[in-house]
């Protein structure tokens, strides 16, 4: 998360980093392979009590971040993504902890988290 928000939505934040400028700052080998994308995703309980709905939120963040875009940058340039949750659904418009309103709603931030992504790259 060190690399600063690259996009944002009423719940969910998109974090960017370059892994090859952050390899020059420090000036080490790394301990994986820092080519291609990576992307990861916090959901803390502090904003998803109840683990069900934290899977659901973390299972649309891989499913939908992780689609094939044509303008995804070349996997040798190594950039790695985390999307955070952080703040809560509305538990009054929610009612259930997975139920389709709320998967829809997740998946309607994330399309435009992705879209906002695509139009800051390009």
């Amino acid at each position: 998360m060190a690399g600063g928000i690259a996009a944002k939505t009423p719940h969910f934040a998109l974090h960017r980093l370059s892994l090859a400028s952050e390899r020059a700052s420090t000036g080490t080998d790394p301990l994986f392979d820092r080519s291609g994308t990576w992307l990861g995703a916090v959901v803390p309980k502090r904003w998803a009590k109840r683990a069900v709905t934290r899977n659901m939120i973390k299972r649309q963040i891989f499913t939908l971040m992780a689609q094939p875009r044509a303008d995804k940058q070349p996997a040798a340039i190594g950039v790695a993504y985390v999307v955070r949750l952080r703040s809560e659904f509305d538990k009054r418009r929610f009612k259930s902890a997975s139920s389709e309103l709320l998967k829809s709603a997740v998946r309607g931030e994330l399309s435009a988290l992705s879209a906002a992504l695509q139009g800051a790259v390009a």
